[in-house]
């Protein structure tokens, strides 16, 4: 009766308004919520048709996995003009840093045993290809290189080969008619002070070898032949104490497959440009062993490139399978500084003359100690007037292939 009473004396229309808004608020309210769950079920269905998810919601943690070396082979690129290419990483002595770009690596001098820490790029940045190696060098023929996973890498063209357009000038006339030297100072690019001292002190018919490491081997070696000093490229090679003895990262190692050899060999061979051939860096076990030198030869003979074997291996087999392979070859005669004090290293200069005299030609190798560079310079000055000739390495090869 009540609910009467506030009806009759209720003003006219209000209690209607309020009874329909009681009834409504329910009704909207389920309504709302019906096209809510309709809506999600319409955007399950499509994520569910419509996304290829293989794992079907479950789950899902991504990491970052480092590269290993040895597990990359099959992910190499080689060059166009060769279908090696494999192993990526490689053992060293090196302490990398946080964002993997560099790594600081001891580099033993292989006739001094000094050690030298640089630092070079990060095998992970190699992937980049050539960005990461060195900038073309003044004076280098653009037709003599070929692009490789590393970089660019020297290659036959033309009927040109880099042996022949990158060797040093030479009197070659008068070299076949009178006993003839070369020196090859090794182990350059490692310390720019030294290396400076070896270009700049030295007379451009003395051949530089660098090693590939360094924060710009390219660099100096660019202004070694600006002097107009012949230069190689030192590959590091397997010692019989490795990996007590390490030479560095990217080492040839008799262990690997010849792919894995070939893949170390473009990334040493993209570093710097303008060598007429390449030389061992330490490597006695590795030139000792023919299964692992042979690749090796036959694909630097094939991009035009000469070899030098320091010397310092008596088992060496470089010599025979450069032979095989139609290529130019050297051998050094001895170590000038073997024992680093003027005195020695005198006697040694001069026992390198009568080697010369006695068979047409000799070749010395030495470090950059100062002391070394020193007493071959003073002895280069009167070397003429001995009846003896300085001249490039490769000139030194060709006459031995006469001989």
């Amino acid at each position: 009766m009540a609910e009467t009473v506030d009806d009759l004396s209720a003003p006219l229309g209000q209690n209607t308004a309020r009874r329909r808004r009681r009834l409504r608020l329910p009704f909207t309210a389920t309504q709302a919520l019906a096209v809510l769950l309709g809506l999600f079920l319409v955007a399950f269905a499509g994520f569910a048709i419509f996304n290829d998810d293989p794992l079907g919601g479950e789950p899902v943690a991504h990491i970052a996995l480092p590269q290993s070396g040895e597990g990359n082979a099959a992910a190499v690129k080689p060059p166009a003009s060769s279908s090696a290419g494999a192993e990526q990483g490689a053992k060293a002595p090196a302490k990398e840093n946080a964002s993997g770009e560099q790594k600081t690596i001891t580099i033993i001098d292989g006739s001094s045993g000094a050690r030298h820490d640089v630092v070079i790029p990060g095998e992970g940045s190699s992937e980049k290809g050539q960005s990461d190696a060195a900038p073309a060098m003044t004076g280098i023929d653009p037709r003599l290189l070929e692009k490789s996973r590393y970089g660019m890498i020297p290659v036959v063209a033309d009927g040109l080969k880099p042996f022949a357009v990158y060797a040093a000038d030479a009197d070659r006339a008068k070299a076949a008619k009178m006993p003839v030297v070369s020196i090859v100072i090794g182990g350059l690019g490692v310390g720019a002070a030294k290396t400076t001292d070896a270009i700049m002190k030295l007379p451009g018919a003395v051949t530089l070898a660098f090693t590939p490491y360094g924060a710009d081997p390219g660099k100096l070696a660019e202004r070694a032949r600006a002097q107009r000093h012949e230069i190689l490229l030192q590959i590091p090679m397997e010692p019989y104490d490795y990996p007590d003895n390490d030479p560095g990262p990217q080492t040839l190692l008799t262990t690997l497959g010849p792919e894995q050899n070939l893949d170390r060999l473009y990334w040493h061979l993209s570093r710097l440009q303008g060598y007429a051939g390449i030389a061992n860096f330490m490597g006695a076990r590795f030139v000792a062993t023919d299964s692992v030198m042979q690749p090796i030869l036959r694909e630097a003979g094939k991009r035009g490139l000469g070899f030098f074997d320091d010397g310092a291996a008596p088992r060496s087999v470089a010599s025979a399978t450069a032979s095989a392979q139609a290529m130019p070859f050297g051998k050094g005669d001895l170590t000038i500084d073997a024992v680093p004090t003027s005195g020695e290293i005198d006697r040694a200069l001069a026992k390198l003359e009568e080697i010369a005299k006695a068979r047409g030609y000799a070749i010395g190798t030495a470090s950059a100690l100062p002391v070394s560079i020193e007493r071959i310079g003073n002895w280069i000055k009167g070397l003429e007037g001995h009846g003896v000739m300085l001249v490039p390495l490769t000139t030194a090869m060709l006459k031995s292939k006469s001989s």
